[in-house]
């Protein structure tokens, strides 16, 4: 058959192709062969010799290209490749920053206001006072809109009815109040404490100073449609853990294409010492001339300013002042959104010492304000690593496990009548509360039988809940102690019946050599992570914890601390009840609001003054002074009913054990500045063998190294050498002489450079603490330790039992010698000793 003439050119632009590559110079592809080069490359983009040699024998059109020539095809794909992800990247940065610069710009112009009103405030104050005495009345809390025209936060204006054109007045007042705090200068905004602006930065937060209630401003760039993000704001209980619901009782169209919505929200409590807050709102949703989204809220109070809702039995009527969400669509994709939250949650229906929970904008703007842009950057991250691989929904998926773990503590925490929750007597003692739900939706079902045959299936549940005040432990630490040390606070003497009766619950206790399986981080930096039994626990290897442990950053003011848990069993699924226990602890001192009435947001200074300037404390920042903190314990049961009064008892006497070891952890905790007779020192002071122990290290160390460990060891009681050794500044700790050396005793150097306690320091072998370099440098020093005496172990890098990493400027190690010159122990002394 004759060659058509287009099979005629192909064949001859091959042989072209093939010529040119056989004299090196610049091969020209038909589109069929770029087309077939392409598919390959999308398969893969990174072909061996192998597979393009079996390329050119599949695809006769490229059988005139020699291979290496294939070769350099593929490579100028990938760098074109390369070049495009990169201009694309670029392009992103470009207009994320554009949209900075815009954003900081307008924050520019509303400081500019506020400047000139003040400056217009102070003159105004000096005509009028003969003194030169500024008054001493606040008006910060005025608003001011940004035609410098002033009124009330609460205006005064007639009686207004349920009506839509009432209604619709409402609305867009409050419309014109939320913008003249988002916007204008309604609000004296002052840098929130720890925030550092920029790119890459959550966004530019800020608090109230002197105004009524409490307030909290934020702005920032988030990877979402307008739309997209008023959805997501608008469903609260979705990314606000405290809300417990928001119902729509009615929904009003406007003329403008607005809707407004009278809603009914609930929070919860955050301890049992308070009871939960309640909402009546108005939600107004519009779009502006400019394009912008707004969604803004109040509360209705009374007849005065529309209709009203009556009191719900345990919950206090709280009121949100104008608040909201203004959302401005970004050129090149995204949204700028600015977002106010304005609230009076009523604090004097708490006890006092509560109350900076309640009124401090800090933690407001902690929980609520920085909570939302929180979700909406995860959301935009997550759908961006959707669209490249499937594990992106991985994060999504677990931020609803978790969301699931904190929603469960806090229904049982608060403990609703509504949920089927009641309260059952106490013993005479007043620190433990029980509550019994036999609601049918909380049945438990671990099919897991216990070594006794006993299956565990419940049909009630107790929660034994407490709260109690703690007193200078940075709450981080103690979480952390907690979530590594659960045989230090969990009570493992129940036995086999108890456990059969109470399902599960207590059997904690078993997990103190406990394997942390973690899943990963959320964007808050929460850890989820599945708990495993050791292997001769009584409960099966098949019923594990899921485990949520947030608060763990220090550095971040009025965090709360969590840890909780929820036994689940290998067939857990979506669907299934959790039973979630655990802590709850909240800063209360670094809650208190210490801002400057003179001070503005200084953009600039925020940006270069980083975090050198906060004073530290074994790693813990002491920026916010908290000495004070009240913890929150709850843990739930699964039962049968007929054994109630024998569950509450077990649960009664085990909650009040962890409250007793929560205690003891505590104080053994406590920073050493809090005094010179820490609980530590206190119970060695009290142990004979603790003095012995502290006089032969000295004499040892004096006759290994020839010169005094202690200024008072060669002279002085013993209690002197004790108190000189526990106060030293270098950590200084004592290990058994085994097979596998465990520690036996530390200074409290030693005690905070490994994060423990001194009765949990026993269960930490030395091979531990080393990484992979000292781990050597032990086993080649050890042989000379036991037979010189002595070594000098260089600088290195260790770890607390927190995981933490310690670096040391150099490490000495000494053999201690008893009366009869027999080796007691091997002591180490880390030198210059800092967290990393």
């Amino acid at each position: 058959m004759a060659m058509s003439c287009k099979d005629s050119n192909k064949a001859a632009a091959a042989a072209a192709a093939a010529a040119a590559a056989m004299d090196g110079k610049y091969v020209r592809y038909t589109p069929e062969q770029v087309e077939a080069l392409e598919r390959l490359y999308h398969d893969c983009p990174k072909p061996s010799s192998m597979r393009r040699q079996q390329l050119i024998r599949e695809c006769p059109i490229l059988s005139n290209i020699e291979p290496k020539q294939i070769k350099v095809w593929f490579q100028n794909r990938r760098c074109r490749e390369k070049q495009r992800k990169e201009a694309s990247r670029l392009q992103g940065v470009n207009r994320k920053l554009t949209a900075m610069n815009r954003l900081l710009m307008e924050e520019n112009d509303r400081l500019q206001k506020q400047v000139s009103q003040l400056v217009y405030e102070n003159g105004y104050f000096r005509q009028n006072n003969p003194s030169n005495a500024l008054p001493t009345k606040d008006t910060s809390c005025e608003s001011v809109v940004t035609s410098g025209q002033k009124h009330h936060l609460t205006p005064q204006h007639p009686p207004r009815d349920a009506s839509p054109a009432g209604l619709l007045s409402i609305a867009e007042e409050t419309l014109a109040e939320f913008l003249s705090k988002a916007t204008g200068t309604a609000v004296e905004w002052v840098q929130m404490p720890g925030m550092k602006p920029g790119p890459d930065s959550i966004g530019i937060v800020a608090i109230s100073h002197g105004c009524s209630g409490v307030a909290a401003r934020a702005c920032g760039l988030v990877g979402l449609e307008p739309s997209r993000v008023a959805e997501i704001l608008k469903d609260r209980p979705s990314w606000f853990r405290d809300c417990r619901a928001v119902d729509v009782l009615n929904v009003l169209p406007t003329a403008n294409g607005g809707t407004i919505e009278l809603l009914y929200m609930q929070l919860y409590a955050p301890t049992t010492l308070a009871p939960g807050r309640d909402f009546w709102l108005l939600r107004y949703t519009s779009v502006m001339d400019d394009g912008s989204m707004v969604v803004c809220e109040r509360s209705l109070s009374n007849t005065q300013n529309g209709p009203s809702m009556p009191a719900v039995p345990n919950f206090v009527r709280a009121e949100m002042l104008p608040s909201g969400y203004l959302i401005r669509p970004c050129d090149g994709g995204g949204s700028i959104i600015h977002i106010v939250d304005h609230l009076n949650f009523e604090a004097w229906s708490v006890p006092e010492v509560l109350r900076p929970l309640y009124e401090s904008s800090t933690m407001l703007a902690q929980k609520i304000t920085m909570a939302a842009l929180r979700q909406l950057r995860q959301i935009a991250q997550d759908n961006s690593q959707s669209s490249v691989t499937n594990w992106g929904r991985r994060p999504a998926a677990l931020r609803a496990l978790s969301h699931r773990l904190s929603r469960g503590f806090n229904e049982a925490l608060n403990g609703f009548n509504d949920e089927g929750w009641s309260l059952l007597g106490n013993d005479g003692m007043d620190d433990i509360t029980i509550l019994v739900n036999s609601n049918p939706d909380k049945l438990i079902t671990l099919n897991t039988p216990f070594t006794n045959g006993y299956n565990s299936i419940s049909n009630s549940v107790l929660c034994a809940k407490a709260s109690m005040l703690l007193q200078n432990v940075p709450p981080a630490i103690l979480l952390r102690f907690l979530r590594e040390h659960r045989s230090e606070w969990a009570d493992t003497s129940i036995d086999a019946y108890s456990a059969a009766a109470i399902k599960i619950g207590p059997r904690v206790g078993n997990f103190g050599g406990q394997v942390i399986l973690p899943l990963a981080q959320t964007f808050e930096h929460e850890e989820a992570s599945v708990v495993q039994s050791p292997e001769d626990a009584m409960m099966p290897r098949d019923v594990l914890l899921l485990q949520l442990c947030s608060g763990m950053d220090e550095n971040t003011v009025g965090t709360c601390a969590e840890l909780i848990f929820a036994p689940i069993d290998a067939s857990f699924t979506d669907d299934v009840p959790l039973l979630p226990s655990g802590f709850r602890i909240i800063p209360l001192d670094s809650c208190k609001e210490t801002g400057s009435p003179n001070r503005t947001l200084d953009l600039a200074s925020a940006l270069e003054a980083g975090t050198a300037g906060a004073k530290s404390l074994n790693g813990v920042s002491m920026t916010g002074g908290a000495t004070r903190s009240v913890m929150t314990i709850a843990f739930q049961f699964g039962f049968e009913s007929h054994m109630q009064e024998n569950v509450a008892s077990i649960a009664r006497q085990y909650v009040r054990s962890i409250i007793s070891s929560v205690q003891r952890v505590a104080l053994a905790l406590s920073p050493s500045h809090v005094g010179p007779h820490g609980s530590g020192l206190r119970s060695s002071l009290g142990n004979p063998e603790a003095h012995t122990l502290a006089r032969w290290i000295c004499q040892s160390y004096r006759n290994y190294m020839g010169v005094e460990l202690l200024k008072c060891s060669g002279g002085g009681g013993h209690e002197s050498i004790l108190k000189a050794m526990w106060h030293h500044s270098d950590a200084i700790l004592c290990c058994s002489v085994k097979a596998l050396p465990v520690f036996t005793f530390a200074n409290q150097a030693g005690v905070d450079m490994l994060e423990t306690t001194l009765v949990a320091l026993q269960d930490i072998p030395l091979e531990k603490i080393f990484d992979d370099n000292g781990r050597k440098n032990l086993c080649s020093e050890f042989p000379q330790i036991m037979n010189q005496g002595f070594a000098s172990l260089q600088g290195g890098i260790c770890l607390s039992s927190m995981g933490r990493p310690i670096s040391y400027e150099r490490a000495v190690a000494w053999k201690v010698l008893n009366e009869e010159d027999d080796a007691h122990c091997i002591c180490f002394m880390f030198v210059n000793w800092s967290f990393v």
